[in-house]
């Protein structure tokens, strides 16, 4: 990837394009989208119905808490539903050319890192009557970093899995609409019970949504915990994905 760095970015501006090529405000439509969904919660759980949470939640406004999570579970989503299919949609022209297959998927992974961190950034600038400035919002960069390393891994891991199973892609659709609920986005960890907590975790962006909260609705630098449970999750998918190259590299554009 570092070696095709100027190709990768040629066709990550290439990928963005075609996906709002002939819509009048082309690009921006990434932009506006998420940007809609979280006007929508801000109206509809903080000004509508003025909803408010628990004594124990990390803030009291229903609508300030779901963006947090939600805003970086979208990303996530789109990066894993997109880079599944990318080997799929890149199947003839490797079958042509010997570029590395994971130029493909990487592609579609940062067109959506284009839109979410500017997206992520402008978000803690607007967080930060509730997390203050101070230190703690270093963690953002480095939470921006692990959650893009994830979601490659993890895409690329699918992106071979389609190629060989094309069930792969209707599987994760149903796991992304349900992983949402298995993640304390929708509401705090705290309100989960103690005993069955752990499954949470079997979630990987369970530790970084909890970090995001810690960081932008307490201004506090995430538990340690935290840290170390997205970076085992990353170590976990970096070996299985070595092993699954390994194993795939001869019929992966068979399969194709």
């Amino acid at each position: 990837m570092w070696r095709a760095r100027r190709l990768l970015w040629v066709m990550t501006r290439r990928e963005l394009a075609s996906r709002y090529a002939g819509s009048t405000v082309g690009v921006l439509w990434a932009y506006l989208q998420p940007l809609l969904m979280v006007g929508a919660y801000f109206l509809v759980f903080d000004i509508v119905f003025a909803m408010r949470m628990g004594e124990n939640a990390p803030t009291a406004r229903v609508g300030t808490y779901l963006v947090v999570g939600s805003l970086p579970w979208l990303a996530f989503g789109e990066s894993l539903s997109r880079g599944a299919a990318s080997l799929l949609d890149a199947g003839g022209l490797l079958q042509k050319n010997a570029l590395p297959p994971v130029l493909f998927v990487a592609r579609s992974v940062l067109a959506g890192w284009v839109v979410f961190v500017p997206l992520m950034l402008l978000l803690t600038l607007g967080y930060l009557p509730l997390s203050g400035v101070g230190w703690p919002l270093l963690a953002i960069p480095l939470l921006l970093v692990l959650q893009g390393a994830l979601a490659l891994l993890l895409a690329y891991m699918l992106a071979i899995l389609a190629a060989a199973v094309r069930d792969t892609l209707q599987v994760l659709g149903f796991v992304l609409s349900v992983g949402i609920y298995l993640s304390p986005i929708f509401f705090p960890i705290s309100m989960f019970p103690a005993a069955w907590r752990w499954l949470l975790f079997a979630n990987p962006m369970t530790a970084l949504v909890l970090a995001y909260q810690s960081v932008l609705l307490q201004g506090v630098w995430p538990d340690a915990a935290l840290w170390v449970i997205a970076v085992t999750w990353i170590l976990l998918l970096a070996i299985l994905l070595n092993g699954l190259i390994g194993r795939s590299r001869e019929e992966l554009v068979d399969w194709l």
